[in-house]
């Protein structure tokens, strides 16, 4: 900043025809001030924390957002190791630490969740996702919950709760294959109502049933496509006017939630073990990793790395093969909702 200030200023004088003895004369002054006021600052503790606020927190931010998958599980499961909060934890590590990461109690996600539209969108695993969400919301032990399971998990079905007292509204959309979350992206675009956050994830039915990471893969980019058209402020889309709906133009918050580690002789079907191998799963994130839809590959959506956490969960976790215990989506919700907390500049 004081570069340009020594620059710019200096040219703009010259537009007013000053002599250069002039000129050279006020840009040492300057340049002289600047560098005085540049020691000075850090011994005004004010100054000091304004001036360096917007890089360390963008530092900060970014390098918390890359540790939220540190998670840490108890073996076995079930052991008396476990802590009150269950089978998993945040790595004890002091870059960790040090983003002080939080287990949100109902009451905090409701403060945070106030007021929101949430859109999960996807296969199953949204599905699940979804029910770790509004079990965080509501609370494990409320009455409600087993109602909502019910509603919820009716087979290949769409849901919505809106909890009237926080004003917080959730859908759950089924969409299986990614051609239905693209779909679903035109709608929000054609009636310019955009939910706060949207979580989507795709690609176990397509795995299933095509077979095809190429094919896949064309299905991403179209998604992707979609996305940067819907967001408000992307270049793509320009100053079209304002957008309505609750969704804050500058921090949309998108959400991945990644394809789980698949254990081959667990799962319930031969034409699943015979499609479903490692090594397709592996073409599949390879495909995804080059549509360009997640973050870390220069994309709009963060991940939820559910391979990760159901890896580092184990075979213990999981019954078919393909679903986890409820500890593991659980663990993906808290993620997300720091991941908000951090995006958004909020702390609890």
């Amino acid at each position: 900043m004081a570069a340009c200030v020594v620059l710019l200023v200096p040219m703009g004088m010259a537009g007013w025809h000053l002599s250069r003895n002039k000129m050279l004369f006020f840009s040492g002054a300057l340049f002289i001030t600047l560098a005085v006021g540049v020691h000075l600052t850090p011994y005004f503790p004010s100054i000091s924390d304004f001036a360096s606020s917007f890089v360390v927190f963008d530092f900060h931010r970014h390098s918390c957002l890359s540790l939220l998958h540190e998670v840490v599980w108890e073996d076995p499961i079930n052991s008396s190791s476990a802590t009150s909060d269950g089978p998993w934890r945040w790595s004890s590590s002091r870059n960790v630490v040090s983003c002080d990461f939080r287990r949100l109690s109902p009451p905090d996600t409701s403060d945070l969740l106030n007021g929101s539209w949430v859109v999960v969108a996807g296969d199953s695993q949204a599905r699940y996702v979804a029910l770790g969400l509004l079990q965080l919301v509501l609370g494990q032990d409320s009455d409600r919950i087993p109602s909502v399971k019910s509603d919820l998990f009716k087979r290949h079905s769409d849901y919505q709760i809106v909890l009237d007292p926080i004003g917080f509204k959730l859908d759950f959309i089924w969409a299986p294959y990614v051609s239905n979350l693209t779909h679903l992206l035109h709608g929000f675009q054609r009636n310019r109502t955009y939910p706060d956050v949207l979580v989507m994830g795709s690609g176990l039915w397509h795995m299933l049933h095509f077979t095809n990471a190429s094919d896949y893969t064309l299905h991403l980019h179209s998604l992707r496509n979609s996305v940067v058209s819907l967001l408000p402020i992307s270049p793509e889309l320009g100053n079209e006017g304002p957008v309505t709906g609750s969704v804050s133009v500058r921090s949309p918050h998108l959400f991945w939630i990644g394809m789980p580690t698949l254990i081959n002789s667990l799962l319930n079907t031969e034409e699943k073990r015979e499609k479903m191998t490692d090594a397709m799963r592996v073409a599949y994130e390879e495909a995804l990793r080059r549509s360009k839809v997640l973050r870390q590959s220069g994309g709009p959506l963060l991940l939820l790395d559910m391979e990760s956490l159901t890896w580092n969960c184990g075979v213990k976790c999981t019954e078919d093969g393909m679903h986890y215990d409820g500890a593991v989506y659980e663990a993906a919700v808290h993620i997300m909702l720091n991941a908000l907390l951090i995006e958004s500049d909020q702390t609890l």
